[in-house]
């Protein structure tokens, strides 16, 4: 696998907006804190700017997943002039939503997308802000071709690599700001 070098200015962002917790939120894990980034709205913007300019241009839709995939797609489908589509923990959508079960490392997880959200045929961008195992973005990706749509990409603001991800994603293109050894 080869990854393509970020500008120095969004590795310098990663260096310095992106903090890290040791142990939380259990031993071994080190944990990545995205809030520095958020907090900073020039440091935003330039994130922002440089993920659009990373993925593909045709698509119809941004899709992200709760929580912070809203937080990053919606200002990505901004600046891509696209429409933006909430992915919701089970529950949180009115209406008959369309509902997807998964397995997680330690039990299971309910994704629900809006009825009606994501007409057949459109082209969609699935985003999140983090990739590690996989399970919720490949979750995501078998939610939204259920309802016809063409999932052209998955991307991320950060892949920690060696988790199996990439690989839980099949043939879907992937993009990432940052990709970072686990």
């Amino acid at each position: 696998m080869t990854t393509t070098p970020v500008p120095p200015e969004i590795a310098e962002i990663e260096r310095t907006h992106i903090g890290l917790y040791q142990d939380f939120p259990q031993p071994g894990v080190l944990f990545r804190d995205i809030t520095p980034l958020l907090r900073d709205p020039k440091a935003m913007k330039t994130v922002i700017k440089y993920w659009a300019s990373t993925v593909p241009a045709e698509v119809d839709l941004v899709v992200g997943t709760e929580a912070r995939g809203f937080v990053f797609g919606a200002p990505l489908a901004y600046e891509m002039d696209r429409g933006f589509v909430p992915v919701r923990k089970a529950g949180k959508l009115p209406g008959k939503p369309n509902s997807l079960t998964y397995d997680l490392e330690y039990g299971s997880a309910t994704i629900e997308i809006a009825e009606n959200a994501v007409p057949k045929g459109a082209r969609v961008l699935v985003l999140d802000d983090l990739l590690a195992t996989g399970g919720t973005a490949a979750a995501t990706i078998q939610l939204v071709e259920s309802l016809g749509a063409e999932v052209v990409a998955a991307s991320f603001l950060i892949e920690l690599l060696g988790l199996g991800g990439r690989e839980k994603l099949g043939d879907i293109p992937l993009h990432t700001v940052w990709s970072i050894q686990n």
